[in-house]
């Protein structure tokens, strides 16, 4: 870990000696030695790292080394900060002179280099003495053998060439290796017994597979048919009734805003009307507590319904407290522990080690799917795997329990890479799913992903994910469309590990586990609530991440006044619905030069960002999520902008004349790293600055609903990004008039969706498209269609001619959504050998629909089929009895006689569809947008 600061600290160093050359002076010489004495410390920790655990001398030089380098760090900072108020100070008293933004006086860079070099001189002092003191008390470098050779030592090029080829990583099957006995059984407890409502409690120690079990008889087609209502909560220990009441609310029924602004009692109220009268099934993930349940058990209809309740917890007292019928979770024999630990592994395991390996892992799932996602990394050698096992001896005799030794052993094994990356996943809350995104951009401004040849930062970040999938260390959550992770999360037990790790490498601190003598200079990381802003931790000046992940009390609003000037994340994920009714943030943010990542997420009210956010020169991602957001016209200065997440932002883009003689006229077009863009319309669409973005721009997501003069350059600019892979589109109207002249119809029917974008053919990368507006008429030729989509939405369209024909011909689309009027024609037919490749069919609100009918050999690949609210059907598609490799259906909304014929009609494959539906509530989904502030 040592060996990743003083690294990070190297690539910061060097990328400012090659920009800002000129203002280091005098002082270049001595940074620039600097670096080379740290090139070598670097080299050294990567091989000392594992030794400072078997030797307390290690350990103390090396956080010594690690202190000096956050000093480095800081002095380094401290400077580039005073530099840009410098300069920025000179702007504001010549405004009129367009090159002063770049330019320090003589004086100014004398007195900066004087300051500076005071600062380096006492680093390189005090790593002397530290380097003087490791050959005192006999540390000595590795081996030539050991550390091998490498021109550029600081880099990662030797570490990244060994790594094994890329695998795209997949949803971790719920294992039932040893499980089946277990599945049976709770599955019993739930469908048969007493008419009564009965809870059901799975227990067993931590990394059991208690949460898997459970999961696997909550996803079962016979339990998913069973019960008419299902919800799943995450208790944890850090739990609350009201949010447990709100998010069981939310599996089972739609809340308007104003119910879920109710307080515990009333939201008890609503859970317990939804529930009365249903079968019913809640699931209370990982219980610490007995008082969980019985804050809830009054708000849970006791009718005489065969409803359940099924608890998962690590303690007995638990279970018997809540008068369950318990099931305890027993640990793997030697046969099934080896299957599953080949499962992690490959057929190819070293029999000669089983013995051993089942031994240690003393039947604990999680311990061996770990030591599994370890050993699948090595070569598979019998010396390789024999210097595992041995380090792993070293482990399991630092105390009792072997799952943490295990653990602890995969976790110092991470390259040094990766360990950051790990060790950053504890500062989400316990049992949260953790967008994919999300975490690589944080990894990224945290500074974890260094480059690597012409990639992007975020395609290293994401091979760093999937490398610590692969190991087990994360666990894959869902995937995109595409195959590529789009949620991951972390076993508890390994969350409190990276927790522990953390705090031990001062990665970062949780508030609440802050020792009381520490000082908060010391903190650089801090996990908080953001009821403690006014914390003493919060304005230590050293302090580089502030992550505020929850909301103890509501309020009215929320005033960020001063953030430590150092800051380089700035995150705050607040639980929704419990979240503040507007933030704003100090007029002094824009002096953050240092801000990469600002997230403003869970804010009930509006958001206010100052126009000095202009001055965050380094910021690469702004997120504010579904909250709406007033963001100055001086965001389009912000040129290192990498992710521009603002979908319910409105944007200035007024200048004044003053501002544009300084500034020129801004615009999009300058922010030339762009890759992710969501926003709403707005006057910055004029002069195609939007289509000049052609490099980099991935995904685009746009409403254009209130400035229509504008919608036509919209579509001209998305035209030129050819590169774009997600692309969503909100409008009134994709095409120019309501009505379609017979003069017109013939290039109506080849012409695609709307004026200035005929054809999408150039558009390779596109895999996922999202259009919410009226189109009236798709294209006929598939020629017209992007060439590899691989996921459709489509909403408000009002298609008057059934096109699944054509759609059917797509060759690669697997999604194909069909929501909200989308289709107002009467017929629809799936023909005969289309849609080979379709998983995933979802058909809502076509209230026109009568008659659905699915050829056989048609859609041979569906896996789920959803049909809601389409009232008018009175049959159901004969052709889906055919569909062998379907496994979810979903009929909800639909006429009684389709109902009945479904219930009613006998046969072999009638059995099979019954077996298959699901009768739980389809959530609400608002697709009316909300107006923009």
């Amino acid at each position: 870990m040592a060996e990743s600061s003083v690294s990070f600290l190297l690539q910061k160093l060097y990328d400012l000696v090659s920009q800002e050359a000129s203002l280091f002076g005098a002082v270049e010489g001595e940074v620039r030695q600097l670096c080379k004495e740290l090139e070598w410390i670097r080299l050294f920790l990567e091989y000392a790292d594992g030794e400072r655990r078997h030797d307390k001398r290690f350990k103390l030089w090396v956080n010594q080394v690690r202190d000096t380098a956050f000093d480095t760090e800081d002095a380094i900072d401290e400077f580039m900060f005073k530099v840009e108020r410098k300069r920025r100070r000179r702007l504001n008293n010549l405004k009129f002179l367009n090159f002063l933004p770049a330019c320090l006086n003589f004086v100014d860079k004398l007195l900066l280099a004087h300051e500076l070099s005071g600062g380096i001189t006492y680093i390189n002092t005090t790593l002397e003495k530290i380097l003087v003191n490791k050959k005192r008390y006999g540390i000595e470098y590795p081996r030539a053998s050991e550390a091998g050779s490498s021109s550029e030592p600081w880099r990662y090029s030797n570490q990244m060439v060994a790594r094994k080829e890329k695998r795209l990583p997949t949803v971790e099957e719920t294992n039932i290796v040893g499980m089946k006995n277990d599945v049976e059984a709770v599955k019993g407890k739930l469908l048969e017994g007493a008419m009564e409502r009965v809870v059901v409690a799975i227990w067993g120690m931590g990394g059991l597979g208690k949460t898997t079990l459970a999961k696997k008889v909550y996803n079962d087609t016979d339990v998913q048919h069973h019960f008419s209502c299902r919800a799943w909560v995450y208790v944890s220990q850090e739990y609350n009734i009201r949010e447990l009441l709100l998010g069981i609310a939310n599996c089972v029924t739609t809340l308007t805003e104003e119910q879920k602004r109710k307080n515990e009692n009333e939201l008890g109220e609503e859970v317990y009307k939804c529930l009365q009268g249903k079968r019913y099934l809640i699931v209370l993930d990982d219980v610490w507590n007995t008082d969980v349940w019985r804050g809830l058990s009054s708000y849970f209809p006791a009718e005489s319904n065969e409803s359940r309740v099924l608890i998962t917890t690590r303690r007995e007292d638990i279970a018997v407290d809540a008068h369950s019928d318990c099931h305890k979770l027993r640990l793997l024999g030697e046969q099934e522990s080896w299957e599953l630990f080949l499962k992690k592994v490959g057929s190819a395991g070293l029999e000669e080690f089983k013995e051993k390996i089942v031994e240690k892992c003393n039947g604990l799932p999680l311990a061996i799917v770990v030591l599994g996602g370890l050993l699948s990394l090595k070569d598979l050698t019998r010396g390789s795997w024999q210097k595992v096992l041995n380090s792993m001896d070293w482990h399991l005799s630092q105390g009792p329990d072997s799952c943490l030794g295990i653990l602890a052993l995969s976790c110092n094994d991470l390259p040094s890479y990766l360990k950051p990356c790990f060790l950053y996943c504890g500062v989400f809350p316990e049992g949260s799913e953790i967008k994919a995104s999300k975490l690589i951009r944080l990894w990224v401004a945290e500074g974890f992903v260094q480059k690597r040849g012409k990639e992007t930062l975020e395609d290293i970040a994401e091979d760093y994910l999937c490398e610590l999938i692969q190991r087990s260390m994360i666990q894959v959550a869902d995937t995109r469309v595409d195959g590529r992770v789009k949620s991951c999360r972390i076993h508890d037990l390994l969350r409190d590990l990276a927790i522990s790790e953390a705090k031990e490498e001062k990665l970062f601190e949780v508030d609440e586990n802050i020792d009381v003598d520490v000082l908060p200079t010391s903190v650089r990381r801090l996990i908080g609530n953001i009821n403690q802003i006014n914390s003493p931790h919060l304005q230590n000046s050293n302090l580089r991440s502030l992550i505020l992940n929850r909301s103890i009390d509501e309020g009215d609003e929320v005033c960020i006044h001063k953030c430590p000037k150092l800051l380089r994340v700035l995150h705050v994920d607040l639980v929704q619905d419990r979240g503040f009714y507007g933030l704003k943030l100090s007029g002094k943010t824009g002096e953050l030069v240092h801000l990469k990542y600002l997230c403003l997420s869970g804010i009930k009210g509006l958001i206010r960002l100052p126009p000095s956010i202009g001055g965050l020169v380094n910021l690469q991602t702004l997120d504010s999520g579904d909250n709406h957001i007033r963001i100055p016209h001086t965001i389009w200065k912000l040129q290192q902008m990498r992710h521009l997440n603002c979908f319910r932002g409105y944007i200035s883009s007024r200048q004044s004349m003053r501002e544009r003689w300084v500034d020129g006229l801004l615009g999009v077009h300058q922010m030339t790293n762009l890759q992710t863009l969501y926003l709403g319309d707005g006057d910055w669409l004029k002069d195609n600055n939007l289509g000049k973005l052609t490099h980099h721009l991935k995904q685009l997501k746009l409403s254009l609903r209130y400035y229509p003069e504008l919608k036509e350059a919209a579509f001209r600019s998305i035209a030129q990004l050819t590169g774009l892979q997600k692309l969503e589109l909100e409008t009134d109207n994709f095409i120019e008039s309501e009505g379609l002249s017979t003069s017109n119809a013939e290039v109506e029917s080849t012409t695609i969706l709307f004026p200035g974008l005929e054809s999408f053919s150039h558009h390779k990368c596109l895999y996922k498209l999202h259009l919410r507006g009226t189109i009236r008429k798709l294209p006929v030729e598939t020629t017209l269609y992007p060439p590899n989509l691989m996921q459709l939405e489509l909403y408000d369209s009002r298609i008057e001619e059934d096109r699944m024909s054509i759609l059917g011909r797509l060759p690669n689309l697997r999604i194909l959504k069909l929501l909200a009027y989308s289709y107002v024609g009467t017929k629809m037919n799936c023909p005969r050998g289309e849609f080979l490749r379709l998983e995933f069919l979802q058909m809502r609100s076509l209230e026109n629909l009568e008659d659905l009918s699915v050829e056989e050999g048609a859609m041979p690949n569906l896996k789920t089929l959803k049909i809601e609210y389409c009232v008018r059907m009175r049959n159901f598609p004969h052709g889906l009895l055919q569909l062998k490799k379907l496994q979810r259906l979903n009929l909800y909304g639909l006429s009684p006689e389709l109902m009945s014929m479904v219930s009613e009609t006998q046969g072999e494959d009638w059995n099979r569809i019954r077996r298959i539906i699901t009768s739980q509530v389809p959530p609400s989904i608002n697709y009316l947008p909300l107006r923009l502030i």
